[in-house]
């Protein structure tokens, strides 16, 4: 019986073992980079030795199928690093005339600073993802000397400076506290009189940003917008935690502290981001992990979940993130984040917002477990201006390989791009003229609609 139950428990542990191995390099498993790949490859090699040393190999087919199927995680392992290494290698190789159609749409975290370097000075990105693994145990200064040592690379090869970018929103999302000061959740404001809101959300703004500019952060991936949803706990809702987040209930009590928030952090000289279009507030899956769909009608959103996002962006300098939900109402197939239909379509055409989209971090489940290479080419063609690799940085030798082999085969929309580096370039300039246009061109559209 103990025999059995020894022979049961190394062929469960190998199937582990093997899973494990082949799928070492995923973002879910990113914690086992390191020292977590080591120990990998000590017990590969061990556990094969030791069956052999037991004499699991003259024990009959079963035995030398055991031994034999103990190799495999060691195969896996070198297989998956090796592709790792070659995706490394190929975009390193990147013919200059691609990076510079490319590069400039995509920000990237990073855990090793060299790498971001050496990815910066190429010109292969746009901007850099700073969070919790790049503050951890350091202070301001410290971060702001790493993130100067990336902008003279940039500086050192004649190339335009690096977005650098953050999760910092305050309360429950700061991602880089306790080396950058928190502050409160916008939340805190919402039973204010609207004067007063409006004026303590720019305060707060102002102070955020020049806590973030002092950091050497120029892009901050806030604020939330959505709605506050209904529900007190959502099961199903294990890492957005949209409730936790949302400033409000009430569209205008949420547009008026969200335009005060990004007034104040473009008064800091720091970009805001407002997201996550088309809103999480109804949606009860997470797309950390799952797909998921919102079913509302697109007048009810109109006037809704959608109003916040019109008046920040009608009346500031700020982005837009775009999230990876389907919105059944205009394209029941593809996300929103790649998805032409709700880019071009809503976003650019019907609300004439000619600024710069964000999509949301495509090393999410509803992207990376689904066709991330037709995401990748779907969002640069459709009107995404920045596709953010966030989590896990280095899927962005796998995405940068999705767009040059589209590239090559003549499936990237050449004058997509045109448009985007034109959106990009004012934005990064801070032109007034392209706030002007969006205020009374989306003022005329918002009438339409209305």
């Amino acid at each position: 019986m103990l025999g059995r139950i020894r022979t049961l428990v190394l062929w469960t542990l190998a199937l582990l073992f093997i899973f494990i191995t082949f799928n070492s390099n995923e973002p879910y498993l990113v914690r086992l980079r390191g020292t977590g790949h080591a120990a990998l490859l000590v017990i590969g090699l061990a556990a094969p030795l030791l069956l052999l040393l037991n004499g699991s190999w003259g024990r009959g087919p079963a035995g030398r199928l055991l031994v034999l199927i103990w190799c495999i995680p060691l195969f896996a392992l070198t297989s998956t690093q090796f592709t790792f290494a070659w995706r490394k290698y190929e975009t390193f190789r990147t013919d200059p005339d691609a990076a510079r159609l490319l590069g400039r749409h995509f920000m990237v975290g990073y855990t090793v600073p060299e790498d971001a370097a050496a990815l910066a000075r190429r010109g292969l990105i746009a901007g850099v993802y700073v969070t919790h693994r790049n503050v951890r145990g350091r202070t301001t200064a410290q971060l702001r000397a790493e993130i100067a040592r990336l902008q003279a690379e940039r500086l050192n090869a004649g190339l335009a400076p690096l977005l650098v970018s953050a999760d910092q929103e305050g309360g429950r999302v700061a991602h880089l506290s306790p080396t950058v000061p928190n502050m409160p959740g916008l939340a805190t404001l919402a039973d204010l009189p609207a004067p007063r809101r409006a004026h303590d959300a720019f305060e707060m703004g102002r102070a955020q940003g020049q806590a973030l500019a002092a950091a050497g952060i120029t892009f901050n991936l806030a604020p939330v917008v959505d709605l506050r949803p209904r529900w007190k706990r959502n099961r199903l809702d294990f890492h957005t935690l949209i409730g936790q987040r949302a400033i409000s209930d009430d569209p205008a009590a949420v547009g008026d502290i969200a335009l005060g928030y990004v007034r104040g952090l473009e008064a800091s000289g720091v970009r805001a981001a407002v997201k996550h279009f088309p809103g999480l507030g109804r949606v009860e899956a997470d797309t950390h992990h799952f797909s998921a769909h919102l079913d509302t009608p697109a007048d009810v959103l109109e006037q809704s979940d959608w109003r916040p996002f019109r008046q920040v962006l009608d009346n500031s300098h700020a982005a837009m993130m775009v999230g990876h939900v389907v919105v059944d109402a205009i394209d029941g197939e593809r996300p929103a984040s790649h998805s032409k239909a709700v880019l071009q379509g809503l976003i650019r055409d019907r609300w004439k917002y000619n600024g710069v989209i964000v999509t949301d971090d495509l090393v999410m489940g509803a992207i990376y477990g689904r066709d991330l290479c037709r995401a990748v080419v779907e969002a640069l063609n459709g009107g995404a201006d920045l596709l953010l690799i966030a989590y896990d940085g280095t899927q962005f030798h796998r995405v940068l390989a999705c767009a040059k082999r589209a590239l090559a085969q003549g499936r990237i929309d050449l004058d997509a791009l045109r448009r985007s580096d034109e959106r990009l370039t004012r934005w990064l300039q801070g032109d007034d003229r392209s706030l002007a246009a969006n205020v009374s061109e989306s003022s005329a559209s918002r009438r339409h609609v209305d």
